[in-house]
């Protein structure tokens, strides 16, 4: 492992996805990650080979029974080699199981420990499954067309955000040299997303409104039908909208003042200006003009045009690291078995 996180070794206690996440892109980045795995071994087992591998890969794993001595004793000798400990469990069992820098700081005080939970280590043990923290926290709410249902994305955006978010703060612990507790939450991270929604109600008491997915503040910037497929346009500012108003012959609307007050209008004329070719005819001939726009295209589209986001891992054909830092090239090694480094016979 040659990455820029060569030499930092981080213990991974959980299951599923937030937390997984998290280490394996510092495990992409070349940090030596084991997974510390139960008896039965991370649920994520469970769903299948492929799901396990895209939130595994390059891993170490050793399998202990944490509520025993003997599993006990087994991870102090780990700690003790460790640089990080990042532990996405319910409060009780982060507690129970002594996997806090409190508690685990006699075997290693310069250990950093992340606890990764839905609601925070002091809000109790209540359901934090990812789709429960998006209807909580006023994603869902906001996602949607205005007159339907509240929606909920396509995948698993509160637990890969969280992920992120812990890999973040974990590394910031570990560049201040020192050890320490470190909270993140599915919650707090969600909330965070929701920026400049939050920062206008709590500013100007404008709460958001379901807009269909269109932008809030920008106009127009949000989905549109063609002649063939849909289009998704986002103009930010008034050289984008001029850029884009002569390729459509649109006339008027020359700010995005103008455009924010007349938003029903201008939606209107730009769905019938786009009605006259397709989506991808639309992308083809706004790109030339830097306009910012792409048909909306399914995942598989979207794979086949980057084949350079793919990569093999242990027989797995999966996504790579999105970081892309000059002279490192990533080494995806594969999954492990469940304790194959170690643990219970």
């Amino acid at each position: 492992m040659n990455g820029p996180l060569a030499g930092l070794r981080v213990l991974e206690v959980g299951h599923i996805l937030a937390g997984p996440y998290a280490t394996m892109l510092l495990a992409d980045l070349g940090a030596q990650v084991t997974k510390v795995e139960p008896p039965g071994g991370d649920l994520s087992r469970q769903v299948s080979a492929t799901y396990f591998a895209s939130l595994n890969r390059g891993k170490r794993s050793v399998r202990l029974d944490l509520a025993t001595a003997a599993g006990q004793d087994r991870l102090h000798e780990l700690v003790r080699d460790a640089d990080a400990l990042l532990v996405n469990l319910k409060p009780s069992a982060i507690e129970r199981f002594g996997l806090t820098h409190e508690a685990l700081k006699p075997f290693n005080e310069r250990l950093v420990c992340v606890a990764l939970t839905g609601w925070g280590m002091d809000a109790g043990d209540a359901a934090a499954f990812d789709y429960v923290v998006q209807a909580a926290t006023g994603i869902a709410a906001l996602t949607g067309d205005p007159d339907g249902p509240p929606l909920l994305p396509g995948y698993s955006s509160a637990d890969n955000s969280a992920g992120l978010a812990a890999a973040l703060g974990l590394l910031a612990q570990v560049h201040s040299g020192r050890g320490g507790q470190i909270e993140v939450s599915l919650r707090d991270v969600m909330l965070s997303q929701l920026n400049y929604h939050a920062a206008a109600w709590l500013n100007d008491g404008k709460a958001p409104r379901r807009l269909g997915g269109a932008h809030a503040y920008y106009v127009p910037a949000q989905l549109f039908p063609t002649a063939e497929g849909h289009l998704a346009l986002f103009i930010t500012h008034d050289g984008f909208w001029r850029s884009f108003a002569a390729e459509a012959g649109i006339e008027g609307y020359a700010t995005m003042a103008e455009r924010a007050a007349r938003r029903d209008e201008v939606i209107a004329t730009v769905t019938a200006a786009l009605a006259a070719d397709t989506a991808t005819g639309w992308e083809a001939r706004l790109r030339p003009r830097r306009v910012p726009a792409a048909a909306v295209r399914t995942l598989p589209d979207a794979l086949a045009e980057a084949p350079d986001a793919v990569v093999e891992a242990g027989g797995h054909r999966l996504v790579g690291s999105p970081f892309r830092i000059a002279g490192h090239e990533p080494w995806y090694g594969p999954p492990p078995r469940l304790g194959e480094h170690g643990g219970m016979a």
